[in-house]
């Protein structure tokens, strides 16, 4: 209803005929919802009024003056001071929406574009140190979100993730597993992600009573570097397991990529972009050997590029991976997720790449977002703190096996499933609900409540209106023209039709956390309906009906949006 508003507005505008520039999505990017009295949707002149030098009351005035058909949807259109308010016709586009909605099912509220945009998004890009952790469920929470977001509004999407399996922090691993790991395996019990994993919080602590540990991972970076065979073996065995266990996690958190980058393939070539910005005077180079340049006037300070042995950093690779990634898809957008301790090294990169003269930097961007601790304070790799993504999902599936027991017999197989996707749909929602840039604590118990705003609770919501969906085929309708709407049946067809912006919001800022507030807000809606307005043989059963088939098609959309499978069942 949004956009029809917004075409009558901009049609209004231009017949003012003050040349007031201004688009169609603009104008409906601008409407509100108010309260109830004041209509069902609102336009505030202030921005309009700004642009002629009127004040905004006389705006809205002589806009809705030159409104003179009004469509059927719509029964009023008045103004309140600034505002236009728009009433309108409840059962209209109750039917309308409902209609819409049941016609394009899961396709509802996506975009068609005759040329998309081809956009890849990288994500979790982890070091082949440690199993992931916590941290990488929420970078590859907002990575499969984000990306389904950009495909939902029309754009193709390359999932990308660079394995970061080269560098000081997989030596340290490396190190300690030569010294102390007496050629111990991977077993049924010791994930092999996990084993490497052992090792490098074993050199963290074997470096506090040996100070020295720390010159001799240097040393072995060197050679790893100078293609010592004894080095590269070792690397090539432990890569191995870390990216095994890795892929595993992937799997169970429903993550794929399209496309794997590794850095141990691709920093030769970035050291060679870096020498040659030595020769073109860019970069300069110290009497130690080492490489930097000073961005001072960008306000980034001095920035190593390769280490006095010559050794690459993490910025080395990246040089040449921006490139490699754009000329192998010919890319309108690069997106790079990570943590926002990350944002001082992107906007190094990027200014680096502008000084070498690539000319795509505008196509990149880096979307970072805030941490996630948990109630116990800052996890810490090093120190073994960190909460592993295995240990947590494997955690969270047992809380909720304990909980659906408590309510019902279930065979073990059903228990299984059910209990991974509640699992999953717990911790997917609990780390995209808050704003990305935000800081988070994620608590486990908290999250796996069936009531309040947690991923158990939109699942259960989903589960109920399926469950009232099958009642219904097996009972007689009771067919009666609608005459009138309930308080809790606008309210419900009002979020509706809010769908459609919130997507468009939420692709635009790229921010999941729209869709996961809007999909709570939608279950308590529904939740609200369904307590105040009988279904099952009501008077208005049909409609009613037809409003629980919309609620769950809208919340799987939404749900799908998130990365959450829905069941049909709690």
């Amino acid at each position: 209803m949004q956009k029809e508003i917004a075409k009558l507005l901009k049609k209004a505008v231009d017949e003012l005929g003050e040349n007031v520039e201004i688009k169609e999505e603009e104008i409906e990017s601008k409407i509100e919802i108010p309260n109830s009295e004041n209509g069902d949707y609102a336009f505030p002149c202030f921005s309009l009024a700004g642009k002629i030098k009127i004040p905004p009351v006389d705006m809205a005035l002589q806009i809705r003056e030159k409104i003179k058909k009004i469509p059927d949807a719509i029964k009023d259109i008045q103004t309140k001071g600034p505002y236009i308010n728009f009433f309108l016709d409840r059962i209209t586009l109750a039917k309308n929406i409902i209609l819409e909605i049941k016609k394009q099912g899961d396709n509802f509220g996506k975009s068609a574009i005759k040329n998309p945009k081809k956009t890849m998004v990288e994500f979790p890009s982890p070091n082949t140190n440690k199993p992931l952790h916590l941290g990488h469920l929420k970078n590859m929470s907002i990575g499969e979100s984000v990306s389904r977001i950009l495909e939902f509004s029309g754009e193709k999407v390359i999932r990308a993730n660079l394995n970061n399996d080269r560098g000081i922090h997989i030596c340290k691993s490396m190190l300690a597993y030569k010294k102390f790991g007496k050629n111990k395996k991977p077993s049924k019990k010791l994930k092999s992600d996990h084993l490497v994993g052992d090792f490098y919080v074993l050199f963290a602590q074997k470096a506090k009573q040996n100070p020295k540990l720390e010159n001799e991972a240097h040393e072995m970076l060197r050679k790893w570097e100078a293609g010592d065979s004894e080095i590269l073996a070792l690397a090539k065995k432990m890569n191995k397991w870390a990216l095994d266990g890795q892929k595993q996690t992937y799997e169970k958190f429903g993550i794929h990529h399209d496309r794997e980058y590794f850095e141990s393939e691709i920093y030769s070539k970035g050291k060679e972009i870096v020498l040659d910005g030595v020769k073109k005077r860019i970069f300069q180079q110290q009497e130690d050997g080492s490489v930097k340049i000073n961005l001072e006037q960008e306000g980034l300070g001095e920035k190593y590029l390769l280490r006095p042995d010559g050794t690459s950093l993490y910025i080395t690779q990246d040089l040449y991976l921006a490139k490699l990634k754009l000329d192998e898809f010919d890319l309108d957008s690069s997106i790079y997720i990570t943590g926002s301790e990350q944002e001082y090294h992107f906007k190094v990169l990027f200014s680096l790449l502008k000084k070498l003269g690539f000319n795509f930097s505008e196509q990149l961007h880096h979307l970072s977002y805030g941490m996630v601790n948990i109630p116990e304070g800052k996890m810490k790799s090093r120190e073994g703190t960190v909460v592993d993504a295995d240990d947590l999902i494997e955690k969270i599936q047992d809380l909720v096996k304990k909980e659906l027991t408590k309510r019902e017999k279930i065979l073990k197989k059903e228990l299984e499933k059910r209990s991974s996707t509640i699992a999953l749909a717990t911790i997917k929602y609990s780390l995209l609900k808050t704003d990305i840039k935000k800081t988070m604590v994620f608590n486990p118990k908290e999250s796996i409540k069936f009531e309040g705003n947690t991923g158990p609770y939109l699942l259960y919501s989903y589960a109920r209106a399926n469950s009232i969906l099958k009642k219904s085929k097996n009972k007689k309708s009771n067919k009666k023209n609608l005459t009138e709407l309930e308080p809790h049946e606008i309210e419900l067809i009002k979020k509706f039709s809010e769908f459609k912006k919130i997507i468009t919001n939420s692709y635009k800022n790229l921010n999941p956390s729209l869709i996961a507030n809007y999909s709570y807000q939608l279950a308590q809606t529904f939740n609200e309906f369904y307590h105040s307005c009988p279904v099952i043989g009501s008077e208005n059963e049909d409609f009613r009906i037809s409003l629980v088939e919309s609620f769950r098609i809208i919340l799987k959309n939404s749900l799908y949006l998130l990365g959450i499978d829905v069941l049909e069942k709690m």
